[in-house]
Parts: C-alpha cells; sequence; structure tokens
C-alpha cells in the first residue's frame, strides 16, 4: 500500500524522531512517505491508500476532516474524538456525565470573574495545551491570591481558558489502548527526582528530568484497581468517540481513581513515548505497534 505519513511543519527534534521511526517502521511492507501538512496536501494526499495522521493540536482534528472529504482512510480517531480531548475542560464534562471520576474543576476564561473554590489544593494549567506546557510548580496553588495569579499567567502567556483542576496528591499512572485492547498500565514514579522539583509533570519534569523519571510497566497495583482502571479507561474511549489509539493520564489517592486528562494522538517516539513504553511491556516490537495501528485504521 502507499502510506503517507502526515505531519507538521516545520517539525521539532522530538516529532522528526518519530516521523522518521513509523516511516522505517512500516517501510518493509508499504510504500511509505512523510507529507508535510501545508498548501499542497490536499493535491498529494488524495494518490495514497491510507494516512498515519502524526499532527498535532488543532491540526489533529484538520486532518481527519479534510481526510474525511477525500474518502482516505486514517489512522487515530475522527475529527469529532480530537474535538473532544483537545479541550481538557470538554473532556472531564463527558467523563463526568458518563461517571468515569475526574477531579473537581471549573474553567476560567480570560478576563471573566473567577469564583472562590473550595477544592484546594488545586492545579491550574491551560485548558487547549499538551506536552506539559505552562505547567510549573506554581501552578498548585493553595489560596485565592495565588490561584488568581496562575490563572493570569494561563491567560496572558496562552490567550485561552485557565482549567482549574483539584490537584491530587498521589500516584501516577498513564494508561494506553489500542483497537480497543487495553495496554499494560504504567507508574509514572517521581521520587528519585532531585530535592526541591514537583512531583508531577511539569513542563521542566517532562522535557528536562525523563532520565531520573523512574517508569515502571506493568505498574505494580492489586488486580481488582488494575481491572477497575481498565473498565474505565475503555468506557472512557467510548464515551468521548475515541478510535484506533489513545492514551489517558491518571492518578490515584488511597484507592480512589481521578482521570486527568486524554491525548487522543498520542506521540509514538521509540523508547521515550508512554505508548511505546507500554507497547514494550505487553511484547509488542515498535514495528508491531505501529503496524497493529495502521492495520487497525484500515477496518474503519
Amino acid at each position: 500500500m502507499k502510506v503517507a505519513v502526515v505531519h507538521d511543519i516545520p517539525l521539532d527534534e522530538e516529532r522528526k524522531e518519530m516521523i522518521d521511526a513509523v516511516v522505517r517502521a512500516l517501510k518493509s511492507s508499504h510504500q511509505v512517505d512523510p507529507l508535510p501538512f501545508d498548501e499542497s496536501f490536499m493535491l498529494k494526499v488524495k494518490h495514497y491508500d491510507v494516512v498515519f495522521n502524526l499532527s498535532s493540536s488543532a491540526k489533529q482534528v484538520h486532518v481527519p476532516a479534510l481526510l474525511e472529504l477525500l474518502n482516505v482512510p486514517y489512522t487515530g480517531s475522527d475529527p469529532l474524538g480530537h474535538a473532544l480531548c483537545i479541550d481538557k475542560s470538554v473532556t472531564k464534562t463527558i467523563l463526568k456525565h458518563h461517571g468515569i471520576p475526574t477531579p473537581q474543576f471549573i474553567t476560567a476564561k480570560p478576563n471573566e470573574k473567577v469564583p472562590e473554590i473550595d477544592f484546594y489544593p488545586a492545579i491550574v494549567k491551560p485548558s487547549r495545551e499538551g506536552s506539559a506546557k505552562g505547567l510549573s510548580r506554581d501552578s498548585v496553588v493553595h489560596d485565592y491570591d495565588s490561584l488568581m495569579r496562575a490563572v493570569k499567567r494561563v491567560w496572558n502567556e496562552f490567550s485561552q481558558p485557565a482549567l482549574i483542576d483539584e490537584f491530587i496528591d498521589g500516584r501516577e499512572f498513564s494508561v494506553g489502548i489500542v483497537d480497543n485492547n487495553v495496554l499494560p498500565i504504567l507508574e509514572i514514579d517521581f521520587s528519585s527526582l532531585p530535592e526541591g522539583l514537583e512531583r508531577f509533570y511539569s513542563y521542566r519534569v517532562k522535557h528536562n528530568y525523563s532520565e531520573q523519571t523512574r517508569y515502571v510497566c506493568p505498574a505494580q497495583i492489586p488486580h481488582d484497581l488494575e481491572n477497575k482502571i481498565k473498565r474505565y479507561a475503555l468506557s472512557a474511549f467510548k464515551a468521548l468517540n475515541l478510535r484506533n489509539y489513545a492514551r489517558m493520564d491518571l492518578r490515584i489517592r488511597g484507592k480512589e481513581i481521578f482521570f486527568l486528562e486524554v491525548n487522543s494522538l498520542p506521540l509514538l517516539v521509540p523508547e521515550y513515548s508512554d505508548i511505546t513504553k507500554m507497547a514494550k511491556a505487553a511484547n509488542w516490537s515498535y514495528e508491531e505497534l505501529v503496524t497493529k495501528i495502521l492495520n487497525t485504521a484500515l477496518k474503519f
């Protein structure tokens, strides 16, 4: 088959590594070309049998929407699934409606009055960003003054609503789904980080301290808790109209589970990305993971 690996331009090093890896993984069985999402995209893409969608942000909605118009199959979720996950407030509203536990939250739109909350400590983050953008030690707040400082930082730096979440001080996990199958659950252990660093995925922890963060997969948790997480994850996958593959972040406080956010198009960087670590724990090679994603997409 002729496979187009669609990507944004310009590319950072992380995404370039991912695109090169996906192309290598597929080229033994298919004719594979990287294809930038630019002004010539619609003219070129119709000559391919299937698209491996590796776009990001709003483009992960735009790419499948255009492919639907052209009747070209593609990996990942459809435009609706991505749209429901790009805005964390929308995601959490849907999770809550379907009985999937998520921390208490409110959304603060730019320049609107922010009400007092009753769930300190809270964590403030941009509602529509990924990869821990906008998250720092100062994102965790304990009173209204620090809350407003954090909210205004989001407004000023990202020009979008701020999500104010109850901060769950517990163990952090990630769970991946490929073709309606839940992969081994991954625990992200921050206990080995240097003293003084925040114990959550802030931007600096995620991007500068990944080698000092401990990843345990399969996570060492009781069997009944594991099954409960997997059931919630599959319910969330269905509730958010997702398909093909996705990844979800959660925390556990005692025996309580809290789903934090959902990534409808997670990165697939070999050895580095959470979902590739989960696939390795399931005894899948990187090539098998990428091939499963591609083959599943052809069912839709």
